[in-house]
């Protein structure tokens, strides 16, 4: 807490009065062109790794960056299924980037069901999918640890589950929306995305994002 304090200090002493205008310009509204689905993991910095500015980045965040899956009904709403329709619906994103990432502790906890708590265990019912698929032997890296497979394979099962809210699949059949997997590296600081040519996730060095650049643009 004391670190906060500090750095809320430095932050109106130092690097406020260089963005005012920008914030003022961020107080007549939002237009982010991107949701991002996080992990709550201290570590995982998405603003950080992708270099981005206030106002870039709607963010949803929960551990184990899952998606539960839609359901029509009153009362079985979720945070995530709220923040999900703001963003498409409300706000008009273009793309939605599921980042899973390496040592996370919901994926620990996944594998490992007897020792997570009660609410985590409840919470981790939305990635039974991947560790289904995960113990039918499938991986797109086999030479990782066993959560780091699994956390990729979640991340492309949580992409499934935003294919069941409607106005998700509305846009990406109308071509207004788009969905990506992303994958970060913790100990090595580097964010991978999959690539559906290649089917595994792949480092986003300059090649690479290029690459998904243009996949963007045609």
């Amino acid at each position: 807490m004391l670190k906060m304090v500090q750095g809320v200090i430095n932050f109106h002493k130092n690097i406020l009065p260089g963005l005012r205008h920008q914030f003022a310009q961020l107080g007549n509204g939002q237009s982010p062109d991107t949701l991002m689905i996080a992990c709550s993991d201290s570590r995982v910095v998405p603003n950080l790794f992708a270099s981005t500015d206030p106002g870039d980045l709607f963010v949803i965040r929960n551990p184990g960056n899952l998606v539960p899956p839609y359901q029509n009904t009153t009362t079985t709403q979720t945070s995530e299924g709220a923040a999900i329709e703001i963003a498409v619906d409300t706000l008009k994103v273009k793309d939605i980037i599921v980042c899973g990432h390496s040592h996370c502790a919901g994926m620990t906890a996944l594998l490992n069901e007897e020792k997570a708590t009660p609410q985590l265990k409840q919470w981790l019912r939305h990635g039974q999918k991947a560790k289904g698929t995960f113990h039918l032997g499938k991986t797109f890296n086999d030479s990782l640890p066993a959560t780091e497979q699994l956390s990729q394979l979640n991340v492309m099962s949580q992409l499934e589950n935003l294919k069941t809210y409607p106005e998700v699949l509305d846009h990406l059949k109308a071509g207004t929306l788009r969905l990506h997997g992303w994958w970060f590296d913790i100990a090595a600081g580097n964010v991978y995305a999959f690539d559906p040519e290649e089917k595994k996730f792949l480092i986003i060095d300059e090649k690479q994002g290029a690459k998904i650049l243009q996949r963007l643009t045609t």
